[in-house]
């Protein structure tokens, strides 16, 4: 079957799906983006990112294309149209298409491209096993907080996770603390007991999954603190994790080729494994049943 994208108003054939080479995502980065879960054929935490988009685009001033309700059922149809069980949808918006200049253009519509693809979860492997991280500088800008299309520091972070055969890279600022990784969330088990993650701000992009672990291990009384932690700290954590859209949670078990705790999950992240199982079942029952939005987010929720 070949696979279907939406651009700008038309469901096409993916293959002769296209924007204009004057798209300011293509001239300039100058664009927002979301990727959200898809399991069992429905679409996992839709509306919390449909808020983080707002937010993003509220940031760069970008248009919004359609208020959540059609941008929901497009996102719903593409997944339908690609028959996507467990998979990705991408969400991009750009400012639009405009001759190449620097400054905003007036009087232009924004472009949105919604795509989906299957994705194999996690293998069994790495959430029994865990994975392993690297550390590197963290060279993005300074509005991380912002989901923007801007991701050439992110991709070099990631590649050279690859060419270490590592899973994912840790991004270190010039304190020494860690942010995040190249395309998730960073956790620790302090010393202490404490589930410890980045706090929310301009250094982190604050994960979808991220908040829903949150609101799980607050309803399951999980001792949580949200504050910086260096890299040493890490490394001589009990338990270290990452979250993520494609992800979920996976345990880290080494960091720079040295052993977190004693090398094997902890029960920590096995306890977070488990509530975010159940925040699943949960997404997929309320879709089974109709139920389209979920309760809206607090502020500091919204964004994440």
């Amino acid at each position: 079957m070949s696979r279907v994208s939406y651009v700008n108003g038309r469901y096409l054939p993916h293959a002769v799906a296209s924007v204009s080479i004057e798209d300011r995502g293509y001239q300039f980065s100058d664009g927002v983006y979301e990727v959200i879960a898809v399991r069992d054929g429905n679409v996992v935490d839709l509306y919390p990112h449909l808020l983080r988009l707002d937010r993003s685009l509220h940031e760069l001033r970008i248009t919004k294309p359609m208020d959540h309700f059609p941008l929901g059922a497009v996102v719903r149809e593409v997944v339908r149209r690609n028959r996507v069980g467990d998979g990705i949808v991408y969400i991009q918006v750009t400012r639009g298409v405009a001759r190449r200049a620097h400054a905003f253009p007036k009087h232009i519509a924004p472009s949105l491209v919604v795509t989906a693809r299957n994705l194999a979860p996690p293998s069994d492997a790495a959430r029994s096993n865990g994975v392993r991280v690297i550390s590197t500088p963290d060279i993005r800008w300074g509005r991380c907080d912002i989901k923007s299309i801007s991701l050439l520091p992110n991709v070099l972070a990631r590649q050279a996770a690859a060419e270490a055969g590592v899973y994912e890279a840790w991004l270190i600022d010039e304190d020494g603390m860690v942010t995040e990784g190249s395309a998730s969330n960073a956790w620790i088990v302090d010393q202490a007991g404490n589930l410890v993650t980045h706090d929310l701000g301009p250094a982190i992009l604050g994960g979808i999954t991220r908040a829903a672990l949150l609101d799980a291990c607050r309803s399951a009384k999980v001792k949580l603190v949200e504050r910086a932690f260096s890299l040493d700290e890490a490394r001589n954590a009990r338990e270290a994790m990452v979250s993520s859209t494609t992800a979920f949670v996976l345990p880290v078990v080494a960091i720079d080729g040295r052993s977190v705790g004693d090398g094997t999950p902890g029960p920590v992240c096995r306890k977070l494994l488990e509530l975010y199982h159940q925040h699943l079942q949960d997404e997929l029952g309320a879709n089974a049943i109709g139920i389209k939005a979920r309760r809206p987010l607090s502020k500091s929720k919204a964004s994440a």
